[in-house]
């Protein structure tokens, strides 16, 4: 059923300085989400700011080459005088970091737009959350649509990220005919898809290519040949000259392997703890997975941050993967 939007607009137009943000190392879908949110409320006449409680990935830059989203930190007095926020592409506490915190405290009216299952029904805001939504830029689409503002070029090139990169550039199953209309239009609008791709997958550093080297190296399969998984720990990155941020996208090779139904990607934390990114071929409900270590997202990719060491974290984890599969527990074939 399609999402009334009319409670949107009127929360638009009550308001005049927004603080737009998502969840922490956002991917393309948050940051083209939260840029082609701010398109549309400048275009309106509103006071826009955009931050995230965490660094943003240098591979972003070039849709932002002004550095319009900022890094949030406590106490966040600069945007003290927001009326309104805007969470884009998560409905959860633990996504938002120390943003989350300064939401909780403030007064502002909140509004989620999101396509995740996973939500903090105590995250006091009014929800467009639409979970056969392909990516939260689409959402950001309809916005546009019931506001009657039509993207303007760079922020049609954003949302056209948002959508290729939540699709797997249109390979993963949530694609479907409307995500490929959904593409055509805002290349109308002058995304350029070209542009996108290089500098996405074409620019990569020496760190980067180093640290997947590594970190590929230490992949096991296991579950007779159903699970595959990989380990990040905390001194890679030193290792091979690499950020935290080139670790971006390496669980997809875990269920790129032949015969995988669920991939792991296991990453020590600079602050203590282990992040885990689920992804499931199809017949494992990654997110319920999820869900048991405080985490969630989509049925076939999501993610949770344990606050084990990598041992433990990945013994757990591994454990309710295999209870998911209905099987005992393989031995490595790493």
């Amino acid at each position: 059923m399609p999402l009334d939007w009319s409670p949107f607009v009127a929360f638009v137009e009550r308001h005049h300085r927004f603080l737009l943000t998502a969840h922490i190392r956002p991917d393309g879908d948050a940051l083209g989400s939260m840029l082609g949110m701010a398109d549309l409320l400048a275009q309106r006449g509103k006071e826009v700011r955009l931050a995230v409680a965490s660094l943003i990935p240098p591979r972003y830059d070039f849709l932002q080459p002004a550095g319009e989203v900022k890094r949030f930190t406590a106490p966040g007095n600069d945007y003290s005088d927001c009326d309104a926020v805007i969470v884009l592409d998560t409905g959860t506490w633990g996504q938002l970091g120390e943003l989350g915190e300064w939401i909780r405290a403030g007064s502002a009216e909140t509004v989620v737009i999101d396509h995740h299952l996973t939500q903090d029904l105590d995250l006091k805001a009014i929800r467009f959350v639409d979970t056969t939504a392909e990516a939260t830029g689409r959402l950001v689409y309809e916005a546009s649509l019931a506001l009657g503002t039509p993207f303007r070029s760079s922020a049609a090139h954003a949302v056209f990220v948002a959508l290729a990169m939540d699709t797997g550039w249109f390979r993963h199953r949530n694609t479907t005919a409307a995500s490929y209309e959904l593409a055509a239009r805002l290349v109308e609008l002058g995304a350029q898809p070209t542009l996108a791709y290089d500098c996405l997958f074409e620019q990569n550093s020496l760190g980067r290519i180093l640290l997947w080297a590594r970190v590929l190296s230490r992949m096991e399969v296991t579950q007779a040949g159903q699970v595959c998984h990989v380990s990040l720990l905390a001194d890679d990155y030193a290792a091979t000259g690499a950020t935290p941020q080139d670790s971006e996208d390496l669980v997809n090779y875990t269920r790129s392997v032949m015969g995988v139904e669920v991939g792991l990607f296991f990453a020590e934390q600079p602050a203590g703890g282990v992040k885990v990114s689920f992804r499931s071929r199809e017949t494992v409900d990654v997110a319920k997975i999820a869900e048991q270590f405080g985490g969630g997202g989509h049925r076939l990719a999501s993610g949770a941050i344990l606050k084990f060491p990598l041992d433990v974290a990945r013994s757990q984890v591994l454990a309710a993967v295999a209870s998911a599969l209905s099987c005992p527990a393989g031995v490595s074939q790493s």
